[in-house]
């Protein structure tokens, strides 16, 4: 009888919340918030994460072609013949295709969460308690990920494309090692020391990425013993096929240049929150050789094409000059005033986004990797930006801080998912990067972005106190992980009955294609809805 009733207090506890929330006295930027009207707050503070959402999508795209320029690195080989002593010189793939994108892939886009993890790891040392994100926010970018994102790749392809993975054994092996993650997140909370996090439990966490890493590596080489008996299709040797204007001849320099396009995304403008990577090629084609501190530009023009050097430090200043440029190319042809002048609007709202990331350095220095880490730096920060406005939401409005977590937070923090996942699927040929960035990163956010933390304060209390690390707040955790692997099921079923029926798991007939979108979609719903009502304690 007494369970009942507060049950029933919960109940009408937490509606009650949600109809008249308390007072709140946090805010983001000026004490002179608290004053404001709880919808006009709730108002401002959704406007302004959508324009974090915004700046993260365009971070993204920078940060998927600096990394496309790390994994089009090649290495010099020289090949000497035992009988006649000749040399064969040749160019080979410094990165495997698969560690790529385990590594930097899905690494680079679970950045956020990662970061935010291990900061708050940093700022709790002493406190025998875990701080940061909580059981909320990894199922619910779990979530995220393989509802949503694989919706969004699904419809990404041209109708009547067909994108499909070369791969099936490191997919199975990627799939199986994300699942695992769950179920030993599950174990280690609930089952063996509940609610406490040892030192060896942490350390264990941690190491499983590595052991991903290692079983996809060699299910990639085929290897005895270790292997699914598996053949895979051939996957292009292009990690990325070049983004080519057809109008121009290409200048082509030897065979180990990398070729990108300069600003191609600030030129181009970014249409939506989506088309942050065109693929019209409208500027010069820029080639960089190995070893070079010069840059090539080549352009096709009445006397046949010409080719210049252009120092990179032309280029750089290049990136911030184009912030106060505005491209109405896409718009010019069309007799719409409204389009016209929407699409400036547009790019006026990006023009801070642009002038902040033209401080990346261009991807031509070192391989991509300043570009890459710089871009990791920016995610990071943009995706803080949105963890504390999800807190401030949560204030004004009373809603339970899980459900924050399930929708706003997860949403904000898997963004860089989304993004790098649909470029993958509109620009790959194949479907294996896109899908694996999605299974990875739900092993990354548990083995590196929640291990990693987890080591850091156990190795700290055992060291001061000789006392495991405490976790609070995880009531839900059991419920929430019941539906999330219901829902994946689901999911995982009619991925498999694509690649059956279709023979591909991204694309296909259109209607289909959307069809699938919607149930992804439909999937995702449940999980917030479901899961959210019960930390409310409503269900």
């Amino acid at each position: 009888m007494t369970t009942a009733h507060n049950h029933t207090a919960e109940v009408v506890h937490g509606i009650s919340n949600i109809l008249a929330p308390p007072t709140c006295e946090s805010y983001m930027f000026l004490r002179a918030e608290a004053a404001l009207p709880v919808w006009f707050r709730t108002f401002l503070y959704l406007l302004a994460v959508a324009y974090c959402f915004i700046g993260l999508s365009a971070i993204t795209g920078r940060f998927f072609r600096s990394m496309e320029t790390v994994v089009k690195q090649t290495r010099k080989v020289v090949d000497i013949d035992p009988y006649t002593k000749s040399e064969t010189v040749r160019y080979e793939k410094v990165w495997n295709y698969t560690i790529a994108d385990i590594s930097l892939l899905a690494f680079g886009t679970s950045f956020p969460q990662i970061s935010l993890a291990t900061i708050d790891a940093i700022r709790n040392l002493g406190n025998l308690y875990a701080g940061g994100l909580g059981p909320g926010t990894l199922v619910g970018s779990a979530a995220f990920d393989l509802f949503p994102i694989h919706a969004v790749c699904v419809v990404v392809p041209k109708a009547g494309e067909l994108k499909k993975i070369s791969d099936l054994g490191v997919w199975i092996i990627e799939l199986f090692w994300s699942f695992w993650a769950y179920i030993w997140l599950y174990i280690i909370l609930e089952v063996w020391t509940p609610n406490v996090i040892t030192l060896w439990e942490a350390a264990l966490t941690v190491l499983q990425y590595g052991l991903l890493l290692l079983h996809a590596y060699a299910q990639d080489r085929r290897w005895p013993y270790v292997s699914l008996p598996l053949e895979k299709a051939d996957r292009p040797d292009e990690w990325v096929p070049p983004e080519v204007d057809p109008n121009k001849d290409n200048c082509k320099i030897d065979e180990y240049t990398i070729m990108s396009e300069v600003n191609e995304d600030e030129r181009t403008g970014i249409v939506d929150i989506f088309s942050v990577h065109s693929v019209s090629g409208t500027g010069p084609m820029y080639e960089k050789v190995f070893g070079s501190d010069e840059a090539i530009s080549c352009e096709q023009g009445s006397k046949g094409i010409t080719c210049k050097e252009i120092n990179l430090l032309t280029i750089w200043k290049q990136q911030f000059l184009d912030v106060f440029m505005l491209d109405t190319s896409g718009s010019k042809h069309s007799k719409s005033n409204y389009l016209h002048y929407a699409r400036i609007f547009w790019q006026s709202l990006l023009a801070p986004w642009r002038f902040l990331f033209a401080v990346v350095p261009p991807y031509q220095i070192a391989h991509g990797w300043v570009a890459f880490i710089s871009s990791l730096i920016f995610i990071s920060g943009i995706a803080y930006v949105v963890t504390k406005l999800s807190d401030v939401i949560s204030c004004v409005t009373g809603i339970n801080a899980y459900v924050i977590a399930f929708t706003v937070l997860a949403s904000g923090t898997s963004w860089p998912d989304l993004v790098a996942s649909k470029i993958a699927a509109e620009r790959q040929l194949t479907a294996d990067s896109a899908i694996a960035n999605i299974t990875c990163s739900n092993s990354v956010n548990i083995y590196v972005g929640i291990g990693v933390p987890w080591l850091i304060d156990t190795l700290y209390n055992f060291i001061a106190y000789r006392k495991p690390l405490q976790i609070q707040n995880a009531d839900g955790l059991s419920f929430s992980l019941l539906v999330f692997f219901a829902t994946s099921f689901a999911c995982i079923v009619v991925l498999v009955f694509r690649r059956v029926t279709l023979g591909a798991e991204l694309g296909g007939p259109r209607l289909w294609a959307w069809v699938t979108c919607a149930y992804f979609m439909l999937l995702w719903v449940i999980f917030v809805v479901v899961s959210s009502l019960k930390v409310s304690g409503i269900l």
